[in-house]
């Protein structure tokens, strides 16, 4: 998509209220014109040239009702500016939101989280200001051309002179285009780098503190700083400097005027009133090159905005960021749109006719019956590791586990089948029919999935359960009671109210795979899947936990990452995993006769345990 492209889209986002926009700034550039006249019958009164015959008090009075009639357009101007310009910025934020939470989990953004908010909150910005800069050129340039057919009806060859000085603006902004484009992204970059910084540097607090780092993260942060300190500086410095041009090259023309004004007055073709006009319109027509410039500055600048965000969306189209979709600006009531189904065709329509199949399974809500896995593999970009050729059923109610060795593949096989990772090679049958999203399909209720890392926000811990659902009859009692976490809650000072995550009670390893564990069993999925769920558990707690989600079996279909022997002699079916693939299967008597590996890992734990 072309940066242009780009700018007409956003325009045509809310077409209405841009032109609605556009239309009430013309009039408010436009009004100068009336004060202008008014002026230079007020001065040609003073030397009795005047036309009209309201005299200096009525001219006086004129000029102070235009005055307050263009603050009341400015004030209009001003509102119909928000109604426009912050819902194409929310417009912007929401599509890129929506894209980077519809991506593999762990592909979801290609930058650090501290350098994703630079994109959401800079380069946002720079799209609006140009867009919105658009309409003040627009209504400038009416005013230009309004006050230009007075101006040369007065005299032509002072006229040519105010506007003589656009042409070097508009030439100094070519010639940097080039140079402002490239401090302006080294400038973003920089800033990226900071706010990712910061980011990791709060993240990792503990470990910086625990290895004696402190001095080293803060060097390294000082460079960061240093580097957006001179990044910046020259993005502002060619910034500054192409204003400087744009407000002396109309200083230059005031000075001409000025000269050839006096020039004219003294032999009597140009009265004072005519000088006052000019000088009265000078102001604004400067205020009109001056944007213009700034316009351009800014439709360069959007461009860099432009290929930032597209960065964001890793290979998908640049019409994701401007697609039309409702903002839902008041309550229980979506804003109306037209071709959001049109947009959403020229997107998605390539993918309408695979999903047809599941589309269908999904309206008609079968239960699992059988899960099937064929030939799944998937390698990372980086290391070429992954894994390779993997294939299992899972049949309604039944208890899998997938072990094995550290980096044999476990989590990224489940991250795989879930969609958390992009589609490598391989189908899934849910019920004998294909799934051709794993990302989109492998969601409550159809399925739940605990990470091997938890995720807390600093909330109530009923919120961190929930997290959005709405809570029913008992569900969240069950959950807690199946996730051995009630005894954890009735000791907490707030009970379930009580504020957890990293800026509320801090709760220990095993407290927070509980809590994981209760926020994936209240929503009464078809398939659990557990990432090494009892890590950090005691063997007690961790018997419990498997105890009660047996209770659970005959209503959903588990499969867990696991190499604690609590879960293995649980299992119905064990997969052992070596080097990304499936190097034996069966249950725990079976694998203990015929796998060295399955051996190791038993008795490894074994031992662990004693």
């Amino acid at each position: 998509m072309t940066t242009f492209h780009y700018l007409w889209r956003l325009i045509m986002y809310r077409p209405g209220r841009y032109f609605i926009n556009a239309i009430a700034w013309t009039i408010i550039y436009l009004a100068p014109i009336v004060p202008g006249l008014i002026t230079k019958q007020f001065f040609d009164s003073l030397t009795g040239n005047s036309m009209l015959g309201y005299g200096v008090w009525g001219l006086i009075a004129l000029l102070i009702a235009a005055a307050l009639g263009r603050i009341c357009l400015i004030i209009i101007g001003f509102i119909t500016d928000v109604h426009f310009r912050f819902r194409m910025g929310m417009l912007l934020r929401r599509n890129l939101l929506e894209h980077v939470l519809k991506q593999p989990g762990a592909q979801a953004i290609p930058v650090s989280p501290g350098e994703a908010i630079s994109h959401f909150r800079d380069d946002v910005d720079q799209s609006e200001e140009a867009v919105s800069w658009s309409v003040d050129v627009f209504g400038l340039t009416c005013f230009a051309i309004v006050s230009g057919y007075i101006l040369i009806r007065i005299d032509t060859q002072m006229t040519m002179l105010v506007f003589l000085p656009i042409v070097l603006v508009i030439t100094a902004a070519q010639l940097a285009t080039v140079r402002l484009q490239k401090y302006r992204a080294a400038s973003r970059e920089a800033t990226s780098k900071v706010t990712g910084e910061i980011s990791e540097m709060f993240g990792n607090v503990q470990a910086i503190q625990v290895a004696g780092a402190e001095d080293r993260v803060i060097e390294r942060f000082r460079r960061f700083g240093d580097n957006r300190r001179k990044a910046m500086l020259k993005d502002r410095l060619m910034t500054e400097l192409l204003d400087s041009v744009f407000s002396n090259s109309v200083n230059l023309g005031t000075g001409l005027i000025l000269l050839l004004a006096g020039t004219k007055m003294r032999a009597g073709t140009f009265t004072v009133g005519d000088f006052a006009l000019f000088v009265y319109y000078l102001t604004f027509v400067t205020q009109f090159i001056t944007n213009v410039g700034k316009f351009i500055t800014y439709f360069k600048q959007m461009s860099v905005s432009l290929e930032r965000l597209t960065f964001l969306l890793q290979g998908a189209s640049a019409k994701v960021l401007t697609m039309v979709n409702s903002l839902h600006l008041k309550p229980g009531r979506a804003e109306k749109s037209e071709d959001r189904g049109k947009s959403e065709n020229a997107v998605r329509g390539s993918k309408s006719d695979e999903k047809q199949s599941e589309n269908a399974m999904l309206k008609s809500g079968a239960a699992l019956q059988r899960l099937d896995v064929n030939g799944l593999s998937y390698a990372y970009a980086d290391t070429g590791r992954g894994i390779s050729d993997i294939h299992f059923s899972l049949r309604r109610g039944s208890f899998t586990v997938v072990t094995g060795a550290i980096g044999s593949g476990k989590t990224t096989l489940v991250r795989s089948l879930l969609g958390l990772l992009p589609k490598g090679k391989g189908t899934i049958a849910w019920n004998g029919v294909p799934v051709e999203d794993p990302g989109t399909f492998f969601t409550p209720p159809r399925s739940a999935y605990t990470a091997q890392v938890p995720r807390l926000y600093s909330d109530t811990l009923r919120n961190n359960i929930l997290l959005g659902q709405a809570e029913q009859s008992d569900s969240l009692q069950q959950a807690l009671h199946a996730a051995v976490l009630e005894y954890d809650v009735a000791q907490l000072p707030g009970g379930l109210d009580t504020v957890i995550g990293p800026r509320g009670v801090k709760l220990s390893g095993g407290q927070a795979q509980r809590t994981a564990a209760a926020r994936m069993l209240v929503r009464d999925a078809e398939l659990y899947v557990f990432d090494d769920l009892s890590s950090a558990l005691d063997v007690e707690t961790e018997q419990k936990l498997w105890e009660r989600m047996f209770q659970r079996r005959s209503d959903a279909t588990c499969l867990v990452v696991s190499h604690r022997k609590t879960a293995l002699t649980r299992a119905d079916h064990i997969i052992v995993m070596k080097e990304g693939r499936i190097e034996a299967e069966g249950t725990s008597e079976e694998l203990l006769e015929r796998s060295a590996t399955f051996r190791e890992l038993w008795y490894g734990d074994e031992r662990q345990s004693e």
